[in-house]
């Protein structure tokens, strides 16, 4: 109360006359005017960073929590604690939505000769078309189900392949097979890892691992986190779109799933597992290791 005394009538009295009148000290009345414009200072940075913090968020499709958001900022040359991030966030509301659990679409009940897991859980690899994973998942509209089968590079986090389809038959997993075996080309040897489905292993499907020099290997029975990083990806798409879209159809599935895969997870999604890098960033710091 005494420095805010002091602060209204220094225009027109001397400040340390003023500070004796009230028996405060000088220096603690400018330390105290010190503190005050930092503060000032401080919220007017911050409003200037709320709203970039708002715009990545929103580019993020509201998917991106506060270490994302940061890694984004720091991308953009911008100094800025984490925590700072984090507690602008709380106080925008920017919260992300919860994930959904999904159900399984695995039968491996069929009479097919089943891989052992040779993978054992090394989800790390340090070239990219080294090590490839493999699973499917579903999408629904209003048409009924749509299924998406992927594949997802170890090394970069890349969706390499994928294909949607209607139906859970083998010619899904194949045809998203063939487009990454198209795409990147891989070397013989390639360790191929999936679950113990029937479409993994189909004939048809095992056709073309033989073809091209592939290592199966395959997940435990009933042990989803021996392909984590496959359900990692199916858990991102549900929640940052699935589960905020409506799907009228399944062409409308479609064009989403696209972008969404292409545009946005690919190219611009930020992976704690990369050290946020993206796998467009990640895929062209190996090319140059290389």
């Amino acid at each position: 109360m005494s420095y805010r005394f002091v602060a209204r009538e220094r225009a027109s009295f001397p400040v340390r006359r003023l500070c004796r009148l009230v028996g405060v000290a000088a220096s603690g009345f400018y330390a105290w005017l010190r503190r005050g414009c930092g503060s000032a200072r401080r919220e007017g940075v911050d409003q200037g960073l709320r709203a970039r913090v708002g715009a990545i968020f929103a580019a993020s499709r509201g998917t991106y929590g506060s270490p994302r958001v940061h890694a984004e900022l720091r991308a953009q040359g911008m100094r800025v604690g984490r925590n700072r991030v984090a507690r602008l966030m709380r106080e925008g509301g920017l919260a992300v939505t919860r994930r959904r659990r999904a159900p399984r679409t695995t039968d491996s009940r069929h009479d097919h000769p089943v891989a052992p897991n040779l993978l054992q859980r090394r989800f790390a690899a340090d070239r990219s078309d080294d090590v490839w994973l493999a699973d499917i998942s579903y999408i629904p509209t209003g048409e009924g189900w749509l299924y998406l089968a992927a594949v997802k590079d170890m090394a970069t986090r890349e969706i390499v392949g994928w294909s949607m389809a209607d139906h859970l038959g083998a010619d899904l997993a194949c045809d998203a097979l063939l487009m990454a075996v198209r795409r990147r080309r891989p070397p013989r040897g390639l360790l191929h890892h999936s679950d113990r489905g029937g479409q993994y292993a189909s004939e048809p499907y095992q056709a073309i691992l033989a073809r091209h020099g592939f290592r199966c290997s395959m997940s435990r029975r009933g042990n989803c986190l021996d392909n984590a990083p496959m359900e990692s990806f199916f858990g991102s798409l549900k929640t940052e779109l699935v589960h905020r879209t409506t799907f009228p159809t399944r062409e409308a599935a479609r064009r989403a799933l696209f972008e969404y895969v292409e545009s946005f997870y690919n190219r611009r999604r930020r992976h704690s597992a990369l050290g946020f890098l993206t796998p467009a960033q990640a895929c062209e710091q190996m090319a140059r290791a290389a």
